[in-house]
C-alpha cells in the first residue's frame, strides 16, 4: 500500500459506551500507555487529531494533567518528539462532541469507521477505507476501550472495520495494538 496524499484521518478512542467483562455498559478508566503510544502512532502516520472521548470529569482532568507535563512542562523539554505527538490530543466528553467538531474541520463528507475484535456481515477492509480517502472523504477511526464498544453505538457507524486476526484463536490486542496496526495498513508506506 502506498502513503496517501491529501488525507483527512482522525482517530477518537471511547471510553464510553463500552462493555465490562461482564457485558454491563460502563465508562472505562483512561490509560497512560494509550494516551502515549496512539498518539505517537497518530503522529507517525500523519492522522490530524487524536480525541480522547469521555463523560468522566476526573478523567478529563487526568488526561489533561498528564498531556500538559508532555506538551506544556518539563516532559516537553526532556522529550520534544513526545510533546509533538500528544499535542495531538483532544479531550470530548462525548462522540457527537468530536463529530461536530471533526465535521468543521473535516474535508469532503465525514465517514465514521469503528473498529471491533468481532466480525459483521458487512465489514470493510483497509484497501476499501483507502478508496474512501482518495475519493476526498475524511476519516474518524473509532477504537473502543474495556470489552469494546457496544452493539448499538457499532450499528450508528458508516463502516466496521474488518476485525485484525492472527494465525491463532486468541484475538485479544490491546487498543494500541490495533490502533498500530490499522494504520500502518492504511496509511503505512512500502519500503
Amino acid at each position: 500500500m502506498k502513503a496517501l496524499d491529501n488525507n483527512r484521518v482522525f482517530l477518537a478512542l471511547i471510553h464510553y459506551p463500552v462493555y465490562n467483562k461482564a457485558g454491563d455498559v460502563i465508562a472505562s478508566a483512561v490509560s497512560n500507555l494509550d494516551l502515549h503510544d496512539i498518539s505517537r502512532a497518530a503522529k507517525t502516520y500523519g492522522v490530524e487529531a487524536f480525541y480522547i472521548v469521555t463523560p468522566l470529569v476526573d478523567q478529563q482532568e487526568l488526561i489533561k494533567r498528564i498531556t500538559s507535563h508532555w506538551t506544556k512542562g518539563a516532559g516537553g523539554k526532556y522529550n520534544p518528539d513526545r510533546k509533538e505527538a500528544l499535542e495531538l490530543i483532544n479531550i470530548a466528553a462525548s462522540f457527537d462532541d468530536v463529530v461536530k467538531e471533526v465535521s468543521d474541520n473535516a474535508q469532503g463528507r465525514l465517514v465514521t469507521v469503528v473498529t471491533d475484535a468481532h466480525a459483521h456481515r458487512e465489514n470493510i477492509d483497509c484497501d476499501r477505507l483507502s478508496e474512501i480517502l482518495k475519493a476526498g472523504e475524511s476519516l474518524l477511526l473509532l477504537f473502543g476501550t474495556a470489552w469494546g464498544l457496544t452493539r448499538e453505538f457499532i450499528e450508528e457507524a458508516d463502516y466496521v472495520l474488518a476485525p485484525i486476526m492472527g494465525p491463532t484463536a486468541y484475538n485479544h490486542l490491546s487498543v494500541r495494538c490495533a490502533a498500530a496496526i490499522v494504520l500502518d495498513r492504511l496509511l503505512g508506506v512500502e519500503t
